[in-house]
């Protein structure tokens, strides 16, 4: 709940300062130019101030450094036309302290910013332990690769995949993919391919796991599969019922069958954030496994204003780096586990 409310009261106080923002440059307000101008840039520097620990700390979503870059940029703008048009010295001192104040911000930011470095398409804290090999990994860590998705979104990582483990012994990695829905596939299979093509990070639960929580995972992530064969094989028949029953040539019912026929991967909740039953994204599923496990994550694709819709608020697999419930595997961790292996 407070998360929930947090997030309400920042996203509105954003959405309010952008339409007052607009009003002003719009000349919708009857303000004095460079009134206005400080006004509006001491508003933005106060709500960019009050979320810097936030904003830095989570330096490696792209979404928290436009929150950052923006309002900045737009700022100083905004104070230095106060400086340059103000009528009186002392709205011109006024405008001169707010530019000292985004100074601040930006050497904050800079000087956070050093704390990181690119790796693929984004920034990840220095020192990560970045396509530790399989046999380091554990059930229940979460591996976060680069791909596609990573580049489109300028992020480090883009896919998400648990490790968990068959009654065997064998390690395997439990994800969802556009073209197949719901898979279990071999995770030195997938390490190898993954760190081949890009790269991937590990997050570890802080939490220790039980021998009866393993293999309770991997008895719900087999149902998660089961389920999610059903429901798609039951969508897939019904739409061809429908399909066939409509008045047109076969070949563009052919065509139009190929372009409705489920993978069992949910689409709408790759942009809307939502999970939805029986189907999911990669980091979806993951995060219904976990919860299948009771083991408490940050709530995701709450949406906009924090109300639980899913609107506008797409999972994306880097903002598990800031989750309470995991902790990054450093090189550190890479020592360790060399050491123990000798």
């Amino acid at each position: 709940m407070y998360f929930q409310l947090i997030k309400i009261v920042t996203n509105l106080a954003y959405l309010c300062l952008v339409g007052l923002t607009w009003l002003f440059l719009d000349g919708g307000l009857d303000w004095r130019f460079a009134g206005g101008c400080i006004f509006l840039s001491g508003l933005w520097l106060i709500l960019t101030r009050l979320h810097m620990g936030r904003l830095l700390e989570t330096y490696f979503d792209i979404l928290s450094r436009l929150e950052v870059v923006l309002p900045t940029f737009l700022g100083v703008s905004l104070s230095l036309t106060a400086v340059l048009t103000a009528p009186h010295p002392a709205l011109r001192v006024v405008a001169a302290l707010e530019l000292g104040g985004w100074a601040y911000i930006f050497l904050k930011y800079k000087r956070n910013r050093a704390l990181y470095e690119i790796q693929g398409h984004g920034p990840l804290p220095r020192g990560t332990w970045v396509s530790p090999p399989a046999d380091a990994l554990l059930p229940g860590d979460l591996m976060l690769t680069s791909g596609r998705v990573a580049a489109r979104l300028h992020e480090t990582v883009g896919h998400g995949e648990m490790v968990i483990v068959c009654p065997r012994g064998t390690k395997m990695a439990f994800s969802s993919y556009m073209a197949k829905g719901l898979v279990i596939n071999a995770l030195d299979e997938i390490a190898a391919s993954s760190g081949a093509s890009g790269h991937y990070i590990i997050l570890r639960l802080c939490r220790a796991l039980s021998a009866d929580d393993v293999a309770s995972m991997w008895r719900q992530a087999a149902s998660m599969h089961e389920e999610n064969i059903v429901w798609k094989e039951t969508v897939n028949t019904r739409n061809r019922k429908i399909i066939e029953s409509l008045p047109m040539p076969e070949a563009t019912r052919d065509r139009l069958a190929r372009a409705l026929t489920e993978s069992g991967y949910d689409w709408l909740g790759l942009f809307m954030g939502r999970l939805a039953r029986h189907r999911w994204t990669c980091v979806g599923a993951c995060l219904e496994l976990y919860r299948r496990l009771d083991i408490r994550t940050n709530r995701y694709g709450t949406g906009l204003l924090g109300f639980g819709t899913g609107l506008f608020d797409p999972i994306m697999p880097v903002r598990f780096l800031s989750d309470p419930a995991f902790r990054l595997l450093t090189e550190k961790d890479r020592d360790q586990w060399m050491s123990a292996e000798r």
